[in-house]
């Protein structure tokens, strides 16, 4: 990721976020792992987001899952229309990192999906995971519809409880509907499968997720 950069921890207001641009960044169709379209479509699959920090090993920890159809990285929860992986790190976008995640709902639920968000990084940091600080590093759960929603609400209300009990503060993870999702550049996606040695900042907090 980018170090030494400005660590902004506020969420710029929407009058000031950065203008972005009216045309989508072209981003390879093929998943580097799966060999699956990256871009797949509505009625093939169902689909949520997640941001766990560094989205080059959240994405990883994705699509090694059976029923993962696809997998890809990007940007959302901002205001900035198609913005650059420059512009997020800027902190000037309201964006955070995400994975989108398509999956067969026959194979595995959102409900396994929610036990790997919860278990593998620490989502009581706020805009940050360990060293990596900054707004696009904040915990999120961007859902497309109502189940999904009330499932990932209790997950949250369940695992606190947990991690309290462990001596951990509030969760700060942002649970919504999801909004406009922007496909990061090809480089990011599948990072880790193409640099098998690359930096991965993600970290649990040891106290595991029971549903």
């Amino acid at each position: 990721m980018l170090f030494g950069k400005q660590k902004k921890i506020t969420l710029p207001l929407p009058e000031n976020a950065l203008p972005g641009r009216p045309e989508a960044l072209v981003v390879d169709n093929q998943h580097f792992v799966l060999n699956t379209p990256l871009k797949v479509p509505d009625d093939k699959c169902e689909r949520a987001y997640f941001g766990m920090g560094c989205f080059w090993g959240a994405e990883k920890r994705f699509w090694i899952l059976p029923g993962v159809i696809s997998s890809a990285v990007g940007y959302g929860g901002g205001y900035t229309p198609n913005p650059t992986y420059e512009e997020v790190c800027s902190g000037e976008t309201g964006h955070t990192e995400l994975v989108q995640v398509c999956f067969d709902s026959a194979k595995i639920s959102f409900s396994q999906l929610l036990d790997v968000f919860w278990n593998e990084h620490d989502p009581t940091q706020g805009m940050r995971q360990g060293n990596d600080v900054g707004t696009q590093y904040r915990s999120a759960i961007y859902c497309t519809n109502s189940g999904q929603l009330s499932l990932a609400n209790k997950s949250r209300d369940d695992y606190l409880s947990q991690l309290s009990a462990a001596g951990f503060g509030e969760i700060t993870t942002e649970i919504k509907k999801a909004d406009e999702f922007y496909y990061a550049e090809s480089y990011h996606q599948q990072y880790l499968a193409k640099h098998p040695n690359g930096y991965c900042g993600l970290k649990s907090t040891g106290v595991k997720y029971l549903a």
